[in-house]
C-alpha cells in the first residue's frame, strides 16, 4: 500500500486593523486563496497603551484592560463577516493576538505560503508610501509578502 502524504493547504495571513487598506488586504487574500486552495487567517493584533508615559496610573485602567481585545475582536469579526461571500469556499478564520502589530503578523507568518498587509493602517504619516508595520513585514517576513496600496483593484 503506497504511503499517504499529509496534506495541508496552504495558508495566506491577512492583517487586518479596521482600515480600508486592511480591508483590501483581506479581499485580495481571499480571492488569491480561491486560486491557490488556501485558507486565510485574517489576522489583528492588539495591545494595552503605554501609560507609564501619560502620567496616567495604571492601577486606574485596569478594570477597562478587556475593551482592547473585545474591540480586536469585534474589528476582526466585522472585516470577515463584510469580507466573506457566504456561499464562497475559501475557509477564513479571524484570529486575535496579543502584541504589537508588526511582531503579531512576523509570527503569523511562520509556516504560511503568504503575508498580505495593506501599505497604511490607522496610524504614523499618510504620506510615507509604507507604514512602519508593511515595513517591518516587507524586511522581516518567514514567507513572501504582498502590499496592497489603497484600494485594491483586482
Amino acid at each position: 500500500m503506497p504511503a499517504r502524504e499529509n496534506h495541508v493547504s496552504p495558508r495566506i495571513v491577512a492583517g487586518v486593523d479596521g482600515s480600508e487598506s486592511s480591508a483590501g488586504a483581506l479581499r485580495w487574500a481571499i480571492r488569491q486563496a480561491g486560486l491557490t486552495g488556501a485558507t486565510v487567517d485574517a489576522v489583528i493584533a492588539w495591545h494595552y497603551p503605554n501609560l507609564a508615559s501619560s502620567g496616567m496610573a495604571i492601577g486606574a485602567m485596569e478594570p477597562t484592560y478587556g475593551f482592547f481585545r473585545e474591540n480586536a475582536e469585534k474589528i476582526v469579526a466585522d472585516a470577515v463577516s463584510s469580507t466573506v461571500d457566504p456561499a464562497g469556499d475559501v475557509p477564513v478564520r479571524a484570529r486575535v493576538a496579543q502584541g504589537h502589530a508588526a511582531q503579531v503578523l512576523l509570527d503569523a507568518s511562520a509556516g504560511a505560503s503568504l503575508l498580505v498587509v495593506g501599505s497604511r493602517g490607522h496610524g504614523g504619516f499618510t504620506e510615507a508610501l509604507l507604514g512602519s508595520v508593511s515595513q517591518q513585514c516587507v524586511h522581516y517576513a518567514h514567507c513572501p509578502v504582498v502590499v496592497i496600496r489603497g484600494q485594491d483593484q483586482a
